[in-house]
């Protein structure tokens, strides 16, 4: 379940910039991150649940904010790198807490890998355009057919 709080949500709307509400973005989701790594380890298993809905629901509400931006703009690839570097050390982090945690709630910390991967891989995306222009083979470069005879074979001359 993806969840942002009141709280959380009037002090990101409180951020003047985007890149601001990328800092605060992250400072909150780092804190909900480290909550649900200390009730893992605590074998509180339903707080670390409720807190990794809440630390998806920070890094879900980001993505949706950074998707509203021009991709055209320089400053949204910035943004989206940033994203990306931010986000890349919370994947093993979950990774190492899904190891101890039983499997009745690891499904949701598999879940939340999953996810973490999909928006970093969306992030690095957004570096690179829709479509893939390819250049023409000029006639110095285009191979030129060989001559074959009726068998099919290539003739050399």
């Amino acid at each position: 379940m993806l969840l942002v709080t009141r709280s959380d949500r009037s002090e990101l709307q409180s951020a003047n910039d985007p890149k601001g509400r990328l800092r605060a973005t992250f400072t909150l989701a780092d804190v909900n991150l480290k909550r649900a790594e200390t009730a893992t380890d605590q074998k509180k298993f339903e707080e670390a649940s409720s807190e990794l809905g809440r630390y998806l629901g920070l890094i879900d509400d980001l993505r949706a904010f950074i998707a509203t931006l021009s991709r055209d703009k320089g400053s949204t690839r910035d943004l989206y790198k940033h994203f990306e570097i931010s986000i890349r050390p919370h994947i093993p982090r979950i990774a190492v807490m899904r190891r101890s945690t039983p499997v009745e709630y690891a499904i949701n910390l598999k879940a939340a890998e999953e996810y973490i991967k999909d928006a970093r891989s969306e992030a690095l995306d957004s570096f690179y355009g829709q479509t893939v222009l390819r250049e023409r083979p000029t006639p110095e470069q285009s191979p030129s057919p060989e001559p074959k005879d009726n068998s099919g074979a290539i003739k050399r001359p």
